[in-house]
C-alpha cells in the first residue's frame, strides 16, 4: 500500500492507490460493489520532497527515521563479493509490473543512477494488455507513478547489470476483478514472449475481497505459464501485518492474507527492519518489519502517535492447501498455504530514498518502504543467481525450503519481531494478534533474509530440486 503526503493516509490501509482518507466509506457503507477487487501497490511513500537524496543522519536528525540508499543495501546484502566477479544481472531481464506506470520513469532512472553512481541499465517499457490511459496528476496515477518509481530503481541498485522490463497495464474499474485481467494478460505475454527471467509484483488483493474463490483462482494462468516456462514470480505480502484491506478501504479485524502472494506458485517477499551505519554496516540483527508502534515513524506520516496498521503481512491463506514445498513447515503452517516465503528491507524507519519528477506531486526524493520495496530487492537477487546459473530458475520456493531444511549459510534466518498490528476504525482501538519470528520458518518472515554473496550460488545450486 502506498502512502503519499499529509492528504493520504497510508497507514490506514487504503484499499486503492491514492484513495483519500475522505473518500473512504464510513463503518458498514456498501458505497462498492461487494464484486469490486481493488487492486492496490504495496508500499509507504513517506514525507515530503528532498532536492537532494537524505543520508542517513539527515533523515535521523530531520524525522527521526533512518533512510538508505543503494550503496548501503549493497554492503548490507553482501552484494560486493558477486559484483567483483562481473555476477551483477547482466544478461538478464527483470519485468515489473505495475498499472499505468509513470510518465516519467527513464528521466527518473537516470537522476537516481546519477546520483548514486550506478551504471545506466536498458529501460523498455510496454503495454501489452492495452494503452495507458493519458497521465493526469491524480491521487491514483501519482500513486502507481511513486510505485513503479521504487520498483524500477530498486531492482537495478540490487542487479545494475540486469535490463529493466517495464510493464504498464490499463487498469480500470469497469470489471469485476479491478485490475486483475489486464495483469494476467500482460504478464501472459511477457512470459510467452521469453522477455524476463523474473516477474516483480508489488501490489496485492486481500483473498476474501474476491467474489468468490473460483474468481480468484480463473486469474492463475500468468502463474501457470511462468511456472511452465521457467519464469520465477515475486509478490509483495502486503504493508498491514496481519490483516488487510477490505473493499471498503477499512480493515479486516482478524488476520487475513492477500493474493498473488499466497499463491503457491509465486515467491511471496515480506519485509524485515535494517538497522545500518553510513555504510551499510549492521548495528542490530535484522527484525520483522513492524512501524505500527514505532511513535517517529507514526508522528511522521500521519502526524500522531499512533499506533496504526503499518508492518510486514504474513499468515494463512484461505484459498489454498498447504504445498508440498512446504511440508518441512507443517508445524507452522497446518494445512495451509503460508506466506511469506522470504523476506528483505522493507521498513519505514530504515526507508529507502527515491527519485520522481511526474506532475502532481513535488520532484524530489521521497523516503520510501514497504514490501513492495522488498520485491523488487529480492527480483535483484534472482537476476544475479539466473545470471550465474546460465539460465532462468522458474519457481524458487522449494529450493528455498530445501536450503532452509539444509542450514545453508546464505539464508539468514530472522528470529524477532511480529506481525500483531493495532489501529482505530469505528471509534474502537483494534489488536490485529498476527505472528511472531522464531528460530526457521515462521509466519512474519519466512524462511528469513539473505547474504547474497552466499545465496546467490546456493540458490543455484539447490534450484530443481522437488519435494
Amino acid at each position: 500500500m502506498r502512502a503519499s503526503r499529509p492528504a493520504l493516509l497510508a497507514i490506514v490501509a487504503l484499499a486503492a492507490a491514492g484513495l483519500s482518507a475522505a473518500a473512504v466509506p464510513a463503518t458498514g457503507a456498501a458505497a462498492i460493489s461487494p464484486d469490486l477487487v481493488r487492486l492496490h501497490p504495496t508500499t509507504t511513500h513517506i514525507g515530503a520532497a528532498s532536492a537532494l537524496p537524505l543520508n542517513t543522519a539527515q533523515c535521523e536528525q530531520r524525522f527521526k527515521i533512518a533512510c538508505y540508499g543503494p550503496n548501503q543495501l549493497q554492503r548490507a546484502y553482501d552484494l560486493a563479493p558477486l559484483f567483483a566477479h562481473g555476477n551483477s544481472g547482466k544478461g538478464q531481464t527483470i519485468a515489473v509490473v505495475d498499472s499505468f506506470g509513470s510518465p516519467t520513469v527513464q528521466h527518473d532512472l537516470d537522476v537516481f543512477d546519477q546520483a548514486y553512481g550506478l551504471p545506466t541499465p536498458k529501460l523498455t517499457v510496454i503495454a501489452p494488455a492495452g494503452k495507458v490511459p493519458a497521465y493526469d496528476g491524480s491521487a491514483t496515477r501519482t500513486g502507481w507513478a511513486g510505485e513503479t518509481s521504487l520498483d524500477v530503481e530498486w531492482a537495478h541498485a540490487m542487479a545494475p547489470g540486469a535490463n529493466i522490463l517495464l510493464v504498464e497495464t490499463p487498469t480500470s474499474e469497469d470489471e469485476g476483478t479491478t485490475g486483475f485481467p489486464e495483469i494476467v494478460t500482460a504478464e501472459k505475454y511477457v512470459v510467452n514472449h521469453h522477455l524476463a527471467a523474473v516477474i516483480s509484483q508489488s501490489f496485492s488483493a486481500t483473498e476474501e475481497t474476491f467474489p468468490s474463490q473460483d474468481a480468484l483462482l480463473a486469474l492463475r494462468s500468468a502463474y501457470q505459464d511462468a511456472y511452465d516456462n521457467d519464469v520465477t514470480v515475486l509478490a509483495a505480502s502486503g504493508d498491514s501485518g496481519a490483516t488487510d484491506a477490505t473493499v471498503n478501504g477499512e480493515l479486516y479485524e482478524h488476520p487475513v492474507t492477500s493474493w498473488p502472494n499466497s499463491d503457491p506458485l509465486v515467491t511471496g517477499v515480506g519485509g524485515t527492519k535494517l538497522s545500518l551505519d553510513a555504510n551499510g554496516n549492521r548495528t542490530a540483527r535484522d527484525t520483522v518489519w513492524n512501524d505500527s508502534y514505532d511513535v517517529p515513524t507514526q508522528r511522521y506520516i500521519s502526524g500522531t502517535d499512533g499506533p496504526s496498521a503499518l508492518a510486514g503481512g504474513g499468515g494463512l491463506s484461505t484459498v489454498f492447501d498447504r504445498p508440498t514445498y512446504q511440508v518441512p513447515v507443517a508445524n507452522v503452517v497446518g494445512d495451509q498455504r503460508g506466506v511469506p516465503d522470504v523476506s528483505m528491507s522493507g521498513a519505514c524507519n530504515g526507508a529507502v530514498n527515491v527519485y520522481q519528477s511526474f506532475a502532481g506531486e513535488p520532484a524530489g526524493w521521497y523516503p520510501t518502504c514497504g514490501t513492495s520495496e522488498a520485491t523488487p530487492l529480492f527480483a535483484g537477487i534472482v537476476a544475479l543467481a539466473a545470471q550465474r546459473a546460465g539460465h532462468p530458475l522458474g519457481l524458487i520456493n522449494p529450493a528455498l525450503y530445501f536450503m532452509a531444511v539444509s542450514h545453508v549459510p546464505g539464508l539468514v534466518d530472522v528470529t524477532s519481531g511480529s506481525n500483531t498490528v493495532s489501529f482505530t476504525q469505528g471509534g474502537k482501538k483494534h489488536t490485529v494478534d498476527g505472528f511472531s519470528a522464531e528460530p526457521g520458518y515462521d509466519l512474519a518472515s519466512g524462511v528469513g533474509t539473505v547474504d547474497a554473496a552466499q545465496f546467490v550460488p546456493e540458490l543455484v545450486s539447490y534450484s530443481g530440486h522437488s519435494w
